[in-house]
C-alpha cells in the first residue's frame, strides 16, 4: 500500500527502480533535475561527494582509491578553479571534487516469484558436498572458499546454492575478473534458471546498469553498485586483475550488503586464502577431482631449444611443429599458449604458411569473441593465445601446449589453469598437456606437483576411477 508521500505527484517508481542499490554519476541517471532534487529533499536519494579530502590526501568514494599517484586536477570552468579527480576509475566516467554520486537510500523488498532450477544434470559426491556447504554458508551469511580443480564443475556446484538464495528473496551476483568468463557463464546460467531474469554485465553489454535477481558481472562493473547483493560469488578469485587491484576488491565489498555471503571460487587460490583456510579463519571445502571421475592430465616437459631465436628467423621449433601436426592430423584441436602479443604475432605468422586453420587472439583483439567461437565450432585447428584464455573456456577434445613455459608470465597458477583446459569433457577425459621450454623453472615444477597432488588426494578419497 502506498504511503502519503509516495502518492505525491513527483514520487517516481521508475527512478526508484533505476537507482536502487546503484552508485551513479548524474550523467548516468536519465531523469530530470527537478525529480532527482525532490527525492533528495524527501530522503529517498543520497548525494555524496565522489572525492573526499582527508589528512592523508584524497579518497575516491566510488573505487576506494587513496594513493595520491592516482589523483590529478583539471580546470573547471563552471567553478572557476582546479578540481581533483580520480584516474583509477576514470574509464567509468570522471569523478571529481565537484561531482556527486547518487544512490537510493530506502530498502526495496525483493518481489520475484519462487525460482525453479531447470538444470537436469546430477552432481557427483564431491560436488554435492560442496553444494551443501555452500547452502549452509548462505544460510549463515558466512564467507567460504570453494577450492576445486579445473573441470570439477564449479559452475554446477553453484546451482543449488543460487536456487536456495533466490527463493529466500536474495539477490545473487557471480563476479569474475574477465569478460570471457562472463560470456562463457551467461548462457549456462540462463539455461539453468529459465524462470528468472539473468543479467550479464561487462563493458559494452546490453544489460549494463541493470539490477536483476541473478547477475553475472566483471568486477569492474561492480563499481556502480552499493550494498546491492545478498550473495556475491567471486569466480577465479586469484585471476588478474582482481588479485592485484585493490579498487576491484573494494568494489566487491561495496557492492555486497552488510549482512551477506561472500564465496571465493578457484582452482588455484592465493597463498593468503589457503593460509586463512588452513588456520580456520575461513571456512573452506576442497574438491580434488573432476565431475567425470577421471584424473587430471599431468603436464609433461619438452625442451625445444632457443625458441626465440628460431622465431626471429620465422621458424617454429621442430618439437612444437611435430606435436601440433600429430594432433591436427588425428582431428584434435590445439590450444597453443604464448607469453606475449609480440610472440603471438610471430607464431601466428609462421603457422599462416602451413595447411592448418589457425588464428591468434589476445586481450586487445577486437575479433576475439568471433575467433574463440570459430574454435568452439570446429572451424579452426589451432588457436594461438596469450594467457587471456587460460580460464573459463571449455573446448571438448582440446590438446594444450605452452611455448616458452619458462617465461615469468607463466606462474604456477597460470600453468595449472592452462593445463586445466584439457580433458574437461567426460567423453574426452584423456588429453595431452605439454610445456615447451628453454629451461625448467620452479613455476613449471610446482604446477606439475600441484596437479599430481590433486590426483593423489582424489584417489585417496576414492573420487576418481
Amino acid at each position: 500500500m502506498q504511503t502519503e508521500l509516495e502518492k505525491k505527484p513527483l514520487f517516481s517508481a521508475d527512478l526508484q527502480q533505476f537507482l536502487h542499490h546503484r552508485h551513479l554519476l548524474r550523467t548516468e541517471i536519465p531523469f530530470s533535475e527537478e525529480l532527482i532534487n525532490w527525492h533528495i529533499e524527501h530522503g529517498f536519494i543520497s548525494a555524496e561527494k565522489s572525492i573526499i579530502k582527508n589528512k592523508k590526501g584524497y579518497l575516491c568514494n566510488r573505487c576506494g582509491q587513496n594513493d595520491k599517484r592516482y589523483f590529478s586536477s583539471y580546470w573547471s570552468c563552471s567553478d572557476e578553479k582546479n578540481q581533483m579527480y580520480c584516474r583509477s576509475c576514470v574509464m567509468m566516467g570522471r569523478v571529481s571534487e565537484n561531482i556527486f554520486l547518487y544512490s537510493w537510500i530506502k530498502e526495496v523488498e525483493a518481489s520475484w516469484q519462487p525460482i525453479k532450477l531447470t538444470w537436469e544434470g546430477k552432481l557427483s559426491l564431491g560436488q554435492q558436498k560442496a553444494a551443501d556447504i555452500l547452502i549452509d554458508a548462505i544460510t549463515k551469511r558466512e564467507e567460504l572458499l570453494i577450492w576445486a580443480v579445473c573441470g570439477a564443475g564449479k559452475t554446477e556446484i553453484l546451482f543449488p546454492g543460487i536456487e536456495f538464495a533466490l527463493n529466500q528473496g536474495f539477490r545473487v551476483c557471480i563476479a569474475t575478473p574477465r569478460t570471457d568468463v562472463v560470456l562463457e557463464l551467461t548462457p549456462r546460467l540462463k539455461t539453468a534458471f529459465q524462470t528468472t531474469k539473468v543479467s550479464a554485465l561487462y563493458g559494452g553489454s546490453e544489460d549494463k546498469g541493470s539490477l536483476s535477481p541473478l547477475m553475472i558481472s566483471t568486477t569492474h562493473q561492480l563499481l556502480r553498485y552499493k550494498e546491492a547483493f545478498d550473495v556475491i560469488i567471486i569466480d577465479e578469485v586469484d585471476a588478474f586483475p582482481y588479485s592485484a587491484d585493490q579498487t576491484l576488491q573494494f568494489a566487491v565489498q561495496k557492492a555486497r550488503k552488510k549482512n551477506s555471503t561472500l564465496i571465493y571460487l578457484s582452482a588455484t587460490p592465493s597463498k593468503e586464502l589457503k593460509k586463512k583456510a588452513h588456520i580456520g579463519k575461513l571456512k573452506s571445502v576442497r574438491i580434488p577431482a573432476r565431475h567425470h571421475r577421471k584424473p587430471l592430465p599431468e603436464p609433461r616437459f619438452c625442451w625445444c631449444g632457443n625458441w626465440q631465436k628460431k622465431l626471429a628467423r620465422s621458424k617454429i621449433p621442430k618439437q612444437v611443429k611435430i606435436w601440433v601436426e600429430q594432433h591436427v592430423k588425428e582431428g584434435r584441436p590445439v590450444f597453443l599458449f604464448v607469453p606475449s602479443v609480440s610472440v603471438l604475432e610471430k607464431v601466428t605468422a609462421c603457422f599462416a604458411g602451413m595447411r592448418y586453420r589457425t588464428a591468434g587472439v589476445h586481450a586487445e583483439d577486437k575479433n576475439r569473441k568471433e575467433k574463440v567461437q570459430q574454435f568452439r565450432d570446429g572451424r579452426l585447428d589451432v588457436l594461438i593465445t596469450t594467457t587471456i584464455l587460460e580460464r573459463g573456456v571449455t573446448i571438448p577434445m582440446v590438446q594444450t601446449g605452452v611455448l616458452g613455459a619458462e617465461s615469468p608470465i607463466f606462474t604456477e597458477s597460470a600453468l595449472v589453469q592452462i593445463a586445466g583446459r584439457t580433458g574437461r569433457h567426460k567423453k574426452y577425459a584423456q588429453g595431452d598437456v605439454i610445456y615447451f621450454h628453454f629451461g625448467k623453472t620452479k613455476s613449471m615444477i610446482d604446477a606439475r606437483n600441484h596437479i599430481n597432488e590433486m590426483n593423489k588426494l582424489a584417489r585417496k578419497n576414492e573420487l576418481i576411477d
